[in-house]
C-alpha cells in the first residue's frame, strides 16, 4: 500500500479539532483507503475499535440507510457514551439531505466527524450554509509522480518512470494491474461510473453519447484555452450539434465530478481575473490514454497537465497567466507569495529560438516573484537572469 503521507499527516493535525474533515476527489483517487490509514493510526495511539464508526454508503450492507434520519439514528445507537466516537461516512452524498445528520452529530462533544465525497456538489448549496465555517476541505488526487515512483524504488531511470506514469495511471489500484488490457478496463470501468453515477443519475442528462463526446473532446484539448462557444461550433461542424447551454452544463458536471478541472486566467499586469479564456486539465493522463488511446499525445500538454496537478497537490491556487499580447503557464499563489511557471517539454533546437519563446513571457513580467521554467532537457539547473530552467522531473521528485 502507498503511503500519502500529506493527506494521512493533514487528518492528524485536525484531530479532535471541532471541525468536519470532509476529503473530497475523484472515485478510486484513495479516499476510502485514506480513511483505512487514519484509523490504523487511531488504534495504535490508544483509540478503541468500539469507537470507531466507519460507514461507506456505497457497500450493500448500508443500502438501509436512504436518508439522514436513517443516518443519524444508526451512528447515535453505536457511540460510546463519555468518550470521544470517530465517524467515518464514505461516499455520503448518496444519503438524501446527508448535511443534517453530519451537523447533528458535529454538534455532539463526543464526536470526532470525518466524511468523503465523489463530487463537488458535496460542498455546495445547503451544505454549505449549514457547515459554514464548521468544516475543513482536504482535496485529494490521484497519486503524484513521487508517490508512484515510491512504489517502485529501484528504477533507475526516472524518464521511463515517468513514461509508465502518464500512460499506465496514477490511480493507486491501477498499480495492482500489470496487464494493460485489464488496467484499461479498469481505467473504462472509473470512467464509466463517474459518467453514469456522478454525473448522468445526478444531472438526469438525458444524452449520455454526447456527455462522452464532449468529455473526449476535452480530454484531447488538455492545456487549450476553450470557450463554450469554441466548443459547441467545433463539435456542431463536426456533425455533433449542441448548444452552448448544454456545454456549459456538461463542463459544470465534470468539473464537479473532479474528472476535469478548470483554471481560471488572471492579468499579470493589471492585477484582476478575467472572465474568458479559461482552460482545463484532466485529473488522470492514465484514464485520458484508455479514452483516445496515444495517437494524439501531446507531450507538452500532457507534461503542463502534470504540472498543474502537481502545484494544485502543493496547496497553491493556480491561475492561467496574461502578460501583454503573451501567456505564462501558471500563476500560483501560496503562503510565501506568488510564482510564475512555464513550462515546455523541451527547449533545445539548434539556434535557441524555443528557449527565447518559453522565456519572453516570463521576461515580460515587471515584479521580482519567483519564476521557473520547467522542462524535461537534462541539462543542469540553469538561471537566465533570475529564471531558473529546473527538470521538471527533478522538480516532481523533489
Amino acid at each position: 500500500m502507498i503511503q500519502r503521507p500529506e493527506y494521512l499527516d493533514t487528518l492528524i493535525r485536525f484531530r479532535d479539532k471541532k471541525l468536519i474533515k470532509v476529503v473530497t476527489g475523484i472515485r478510486r483517487c484513495g479516499k476510502s483507503t485514506l480513511l483505512e490509514l487514519y484509523q490504523d493510526y487511531l488504534r495504535s495511539h490508544g483509540v478503541a475499535d468500539k469507537q470507531i464508526i466507519s460507514i461507506n454508503l456505497e457497500e450493500g450492507e448500508y443500502d438501509e440507510i436512504e436518508n439522514y434520519r436513517q443516518l443519524y439514528r444508526f451512528v447515535n445507537e453505536h457511540l460510546v457514551p463519555d468518550k470521544q466516537t470517530y465517524i467515518f461516512l464514505d461516499e455520503v452524498q448518496r444519503v438524501t439531505d446527508f448535511q443534517k445528520a453530519v451537523d447533528s452529530l458535529y454538534v455532539k462533544s463526543n464526536c470526532d466527524v470525518y466524511i468523503t465525497g465523489s463530487n463537488a456538489h458535496l460542498l455546495s448549496g445547503e451544505l454549505a450554509t449549514l457547515l459554514s465555517g464548521r468544516y475543513v476541505e482536504i482535496k485529494m488526487l490521484p497519486l503524484s509522480f513521487k508517490e508512484y515512483a515510491s512504489a517502485f524504488p529501484d528504477a533507475v531511470n526516472p524518464e521511463r518512470l515517468y513514461a509508465d506514469y502518464i500512460q499506465n495511471s496514477a490511480f493507486p489500484y491501477a498499480l495492482e494491474i500489470p496487464n494493460s488490457k485489464d488496467r484499461r478496463q479498469y481505467l473504462q470501468g472509473i470512467y464509466d461510473t463517474i459518467v453514469l453515477k456522478d454525473i448522468v443519475a445526478r444531472k438526469k442528462f438525458p444524452d449520455i453519447a454526447m456527455l462522452k463526446s464532449v468529455t473526449r473532446f476535452m480530454f484531447d484539448n488538455i492545456g487549450n484555452i476553450c470557450s463554450t462557444k469554441s466548443i459547441a461550433d467545433t463539435m456542431t461542424s463536426a456533425g455533433r450539434k449542441i448548444s452552448v447551454h448544454t456545454v456549459e452544463s456538461y463542463l459544470s458536471a465534470l468539473t464537479e465530478s473532479f474528472i476535469l478541472h478548470q483554471v481560471g486566467r488572471y492579468d499579470i499586469k493589471g492585477k484582476q481575473y478575467l472572465k474568458t479564456g479559461d482552460k482545463y486539465y484532466a485529473a488522470d493522463i492514465g484514464l485520458r490514454y484508455a479514452l483516445l488511446g496515444t495517437t494524439s499525445a501531446d507531450l507538452g500538454h500532457i507534461l503542463e497537465n502534470v504540472i498543474f496537478l502537481e502545484l494544485t497537490r502543493r496547496g497553491y491556487e493556480v491561475y492561467l497567466g496574461k502578460v501583454g499580447a503573451t501567456e505564462v503557464d501558471f500563476v500560483v499563489i501560496g503562503e510565501e507569495g506568488t510564482e510564475y511557471y512555464q513550462v515546455a517539454y523541451t527547449v533545445i533546437d539548434p539556434d535557441g529560438t524555443t528557449l527565447q519563446r518559453e522565456l519572453a513571457p516570463l521576461q515580460a513580467i515587471g515584479d521580482h516573484n519567483p519564476k521557473y521554467l520547467l522542462t524535461m532537457d537534462n541539462t543542469p539547473l540553469t538561471s537566465h537572469n533570475g529564471i531558473k530552467q529546473i527538470n521538471a522531473l527533478d522538480w516532481l521528485l523533489k
